[in-house]
């Protein structure tokens, strides 16, 4: 273990491996509400409503905290605020556990919210920072695709927690124990790079930028054509993705409940607990393998930029299948085949969606300064979050009124964010 740690050529893929554990510790401390919510219902006596609240707060701070932990990342480095960041939501959900009241429980969803995009913001500049471009989109999918895992294993791991602790307040101090563990070993294993990794990394980027050493001011980055391009994408793309987290298990149930009423809503989770997963080890699988595909382009000679593009516009031809979906109930009588034939379109959408949201953080790492690229992440995932709040407040209504339309706009989305990728996106150097 020593020798990985003292090796930078090695200790780098330990830091990929500490940073894969600390997101899906992410998303399962996200997850309690969510999984535990009839028992903290029943604690603090409050309907859906309430519940609704809870999740608007850490929704909002979430958001709001996106741009300002890339700001803090950009100024102070990714060891010392993602080192922050783990611990305050570790605390926070300690502090969840610990809560005597509704208040109490909602601020600390909210320090919650406020915590978690840290690690996002730093992930990036890590990366780009230890790995060269020819293994710097393998290095970040690696990393983010701890995310994609935690909303597979969360359930479980939450579900197994509860069987073998007392009460949920228990379950949520666990997780918080294990972020404080999980950060501790983050500022033993992170350094800043050594020179002859620099040298390599930054070198890169140099050669793209004669004013590498000079980051853009906060005026001037809005003024970049590539920012408002990212920034379009991540609202009008990433709202496909949320809709696979949020409403693919819910449609999973209803077509179970179309073709046999009598089941019972607990026969429904059964049926769906194992296959709901499937399109999101699939497209976690598959954003690390076009993640791999685009290094192989740049280690082949491609310009890395234009890599990273070609592949994620190449990932778009699966986008149409969406429109399909709405029309499987009446092509297809048979439920298991129907969920099936569900499970393998959202499983190749899975894909696009994680390809894009693996990549895109590349691709900023690669347009940018480095002094400037947790900024714009944090800017432009903000903006995402935003379009997907947006568009699940009115997903609902849409899906029981027009659900044929929202299926072609889903299957529009990403094909329209890769006319702005290829249009609006390239290198952005300072001026002076």
């Amino acid at each position: 273990m020593m020798k990985l740690i003292t090796d930078p050529r090695r200790r780098r893929w330990v830091i990929v491996a500490t940073i894969f554990i600390a997101i899906i510790c992410n998303y399962l401390d996200r997850q309690l509400l969510s999984v535990l919510k009839p028992e903290i219902l029943s604690e603090f006596g409050i309907d859906d409503n309430g519940y609704a609240w809870i999740v608007n707060v850490f929704l909002i701070c979430y958001a709001v905290m996106y741009p300002i932990s890339g700001v803090l990342v950009d100024r102070f480095g990714s060891k010392r605020v993602m080192m922050a960041g783990i611990v305050a939501w570790s605390l926070a959900c300690i502090g969840g556990g610990l809560s005597q009241n509704i208040v109490q429980f909602t601020v600390c969803r909210g320090v919650l919210g406020l915590a978690e995009p840290t690690i996002f913001a730093g992930q990036i500049v890590a990366v780009t920072l230890w790995f060269e471009q020819r293994q710097r989109a393998t290095a970040n999918s690696l990393c983010t695709a701890g995310g994609s895992l935690g909303t597979v294993v969360a359930p479980l791991l939450i579900a197994w927690l509860c069987r073998i602790l007392p009460s949920w307040q228990e379950v949520f101090m666990v997780a918080g124990i294990v972020g404080l563990v999980i950060a501790a070993v983050w500022w033993f294993v992170y350094k800043n790079p050594p020179q002859e990794i620099l040298a390599v990394t930054t070198a890169q980027q140099s050669e793209a930028r004669s004013s590498e050493q000079r980051a853009f001011g906060w005026g001037e980055l809005f003024r970049t054509r590539s920012l408002w391009g990212v920034l379009l994408i991540r609202m009008i793309s990433d709202p496909v993705w949320y809709f696979c987290c949020f409403w693919l298990p819910a449609y999973l149930r209803d077509i179970y409940r179309m073709q046999d009423a009598a089941l019972s809503m607990q026969d429904t989770l059964d049926r769906i607990q194992w296959i709901g997963g499937i399109p999101f080890l699939v497209g976690a699988v598959g954003g690390v393998l076009s993640s791999v595909w685009s290094d192989r382009m740049v280690r082949r000679g491609s310009d890395s930029l234009a890599a990273r593009k070609r592949m994620m516009i190449a990932t778009v031809v699966v986008a149409p299948l969406c429109m399909l979906v709405p029309y499987l109930n009446g092509w297809i009588a048979d439920a298991q085949m129907q969920v099936a034939v569900v499970v393998a379109i959202f499983s190749l959408i899975a894909v696009m969606c994680l390809s894009w949201l693996y990549t895109i953080c590349v691709v900023i790492a690669e347009a940018f300064p480095v002094r400037n690229v947790a900024s714009v992440v944090g800017i432009t995932a903000g903006a995402g979050a935003v379009g997907g709040a947006v568009f699940n407040i009115f997903v609902g209504d849409m899906l029981a009124s027009m659900g044929d339309v929202l299926f072609i706009i889903m299957g529009m989305l990403h094909i329209a964010a890769a006319v702005i990728l290829w249009r609006m996106v390239r290198r952005e150097t300072p001026l002076t």
